[in-house]
């Protein structure tokens, strides 16, 4: 079984640790990566020719960055590595990939998908005006291009990852207008015993607001966004929100980054008929894994943050632990308490994340309440009073009823930025638990694809 055919997806923290413990123990893992160098979102490398050091590009993560940048490259040569490839359908132990216009099927025997993350956002009337940003998209724009988003940013919504990126921002010489930041201060106090699983990533946090404040940054906590200013023709122009203490407060701008925690990526996964389980504490659907990552299909495991959001540390260690069941299925020996070594650093970590789903609790009410004319679903410009009108005329009160009246998640994103939102929507409309609405289903293409039509000869 050692010459079992074994393809990762995704070359962040988890699928980088994932091949290496496969390697060690004689497998050459095929690693697909869509991004065109190793390293994930999180670990995003600067182009080539570019001089930026660590520390200016990744901050206080800027140790762990370059040494598993530096560990991959050690490495790269055994693997068979295929960056800048798109994964976009899966099924019968098959994946259809394309890189740069040329589609490959590529067969595999194992499946270790370690898909990451992105942005999870809460609809605001305004934000499809041009200058609205993700979170994600923002830290791009500054790690792979060396710009920022705008001359003045917002940065809005909650969780560790505003204040990261408005600190990077800040770091690079950009000017940030505010962090406007939904989690009130005493929903932190609350979950400090959790979040003092791991004292150092709480002191990093600590460091990054009060480098905010050293830097002269208004920070406003426990906010009601209302609206997004600005027209069609100019773009964003402000944004107004509503404070704790209820003034009415507008912050001048002219880009607005967005962004509550992260959401999996769990397309593939769905599209190979893994099971999936509602999360309460942070109201999400999330594929279903046992402690070492392997889902309800056998041979298919997932790790890392397209698994469960726990951040970079333990995706590493996630993906060690999937690799590590996969050799133990596949009746190859296993160091004597690797796993559980394993094991004991996300179980402290699982705690941690339960702390900050408390610390900064998603706005589930706000998402609830938005106005009818705010836009939902930016793809097809379909708005919250539209998605209401599906539920109330048609009784589509299950999401996927729902986007086929409404058309709500259609468009080039495939509901990656309006479905949670959009059910939360549905679920209130409909006077029922968010997770009664069920979730949207993976369809492919998992992505956009570029189609070349050929003249075929008479």
């Amino acid at each position: 079984m050692a010459t079992a055919r074994v393809t990762i997806v995704g070359a962040g923290p988890a699928g980088i640790r994932c091949a290496e413990t496969l390697l060690a123990a004689g497998i050459r893992p095929t690693l697909v990566d869509e991004g065109r160098r190793a390293g994930g979102q999180i670990y995003r490398r600067q182009p080539e020719g570019f001089t930026r050091d660590y520390r200016q590009l990744y901050g206080s993560e800027a140790g762990k960055a370059q040494a598993l940048h530096e560990r991959f490259d050690q490495v790269r040569g055994q693997l068979d590595y295929r960056p800048d490839t798109l994964v976009w359908n899966l099924a019968d132990q098959q994946l259809c990939c394309v890189s740069q216009g040329r589609h490959t099927a590529l067969e595999y025997d194992a499946l270790v998908l370690c898909t990451g993350a992105t942005d999870r956002l809460l609809p605001v009337q305004g934000w499809e005006l041009a200058g609205t940003y993700s979170l994600g998209g923002a830290q791009i724009a500054l790690k792979a291009q060396a710009v920022s988003i705008g001359a003045s940013v917002v940065f809005m919504g909650t969780g560790p990852l505003l204040y990261l990126v408005a600190s990077q921002y800040v770091k690079a010489g950009a000017k940030v207008a505010a962090v406007l930041d939904t989690s009130p201060l005493y929903s932190r106090l609350r979950a400090a015993p959790k979040l003092l699983a791991r004292p150092g990533v709480l002191a990093t946090g600590v460091g990054l607001l009060a480098g905010l404040y050293q830097a002269g940054v208004a920070v406003h906590l426990g906010v009601t966004p209302l609206h997004i200013d600005g027209d069609e023709r100019t773009g964003v122009q402000g944004v107004t929100v509503r404070t704790g203490k209820g003034a009415t407060v507008r912050v001048g701008c002219d880009a607005v980054a967005l962004g509550y925690h992260l959401r999996p990526e769990t397309q593939l996964a769905d599209l190979a008929g893994c099971a999936f389980a509602f999360d309460e504490a942070s109201g999400q659907w999330l594929v279903q894994t046992d402690q070492d990552g392997r889902t309800s299909l056998a041979s298919v495991y997932a790790a890392g943050d397209g698994a469960r959001i726990r951040g970079a540390d333990a995706a590493e260690a996630a993906g060690r632990l999937a690799a590590l069941a996969l050799l133990n299925d596949l009746g190859l020996p296993v160091a004597s308490g690797a796993a559980e070594a394993q094991r004991r650093v996300l179980a402290r970590m699982e705690r941690f994340r339960l702390g900050l789903t408390e610390a900064f609790p998603w706005p589930a009410a706000q998402v609830q309440h938005v106005p009818d004319e705010a836009i939902v679903c930016r793809c097809e410009m379909i708005s919250a009073g539209e998605l209401r009108g599906v539920v109330r005329e048609k009784g589509a009160c299950e999401v996927n009823r729902a986007k086929a009246f409404s058309r709500v998640g259609m468009g080039r994103c495939q509901g990656r930025y309006c479905s949670q939102a959009g059910a939360e929507i549905i679920a209130a409309a409909a006077g029922v638990p968010v997770k009664e609405v069920g979730r949207q289903r993976g369809q492919a293409p998992v992505k956009p694809l570029t189609l070349k039509l050929q003249e075929v000869q008479a």
